[in-house]
């Protein structure tokens, strides 16, 4: 697959990349990504996935990912084209002011060390589907992988802040970062 073969399904565009596409979220994704996101490595690795993982969690984000008045749009990192699995982890992309996104991503902990999110982050980024002039990312601190996955991507780093994990239970320390796409 070639990034520039781009299709539109549910009103978000189907990003491909060389192992795997990104498209949006379907009901059928529900149990994959339940499995996934309970893992407490993945869900203590962002800010708003909860561990334990309640019921019905991966239910209403996948009704918000498909609302057409959302405000961030969600992708899954699906390689079964290639004979990988349907749900390698997932992509999101939030609108904010002044042309600018912000992007968080998990790799479910079977397919780490891949490239996988680095290849994901790269087709978002060559695809640009909010016409971004510029891009931001942040990571937790212990988790030093994510952020050579953004400065491999192109990334800035910006600076030191924190950031509240439900998973943690508590605010924890993070890397910003930014990338201006020309």
């Amino acid at each position: 697959m070639k990034n520039n073969d781009i299709k539109v399904s549910e009103g978000q565009p189907v990003i491909a990349a060389e192992r795997f596409q990104l498209r949006p979220l379907r009901r059928s994704d529900e149990g994959l990504i339940a499995h996934y996101a309970a893992d407490p490595r993945v869900a203590r690795g962002t800010r708003t996935i909860p561990h334990p993982l309640p019921p019905g969690t991966v239910t209403q984000l996948i009704e918000r990912a498909q609302r057409p008045d959302r405000t961030e749009d969600v992708w899954v990192i699906d390689g079964s084209e290639n004979s990988l699995a349907e749900v390698l982890g997932l992509v999101t992309l939030t609108r904010m002011d002044r042309g600018q996104s912000e992007v968080h991503y998990w790799v479910a902990p079977a397919f780490w060390n891949t490239g996988f999110a680095s290849e994901a982050l790269r087709a978002l980024i060559t695809a640009n589907p909010h016409g971004a002039a510029q891009i931001f990312a942040e990571v937790f601190q212990d988790n030093a992988v994510s952020a050579r996955v953004l400065t491999n991507c192109g990334f800035d780093y910006l600076g030191d802040a924190e950031a509240y994990s439900v998973a943690r239970g508590a605010t924890a320390p993070t890397w910003t970062y930014a990338l201006k796409i020309d």
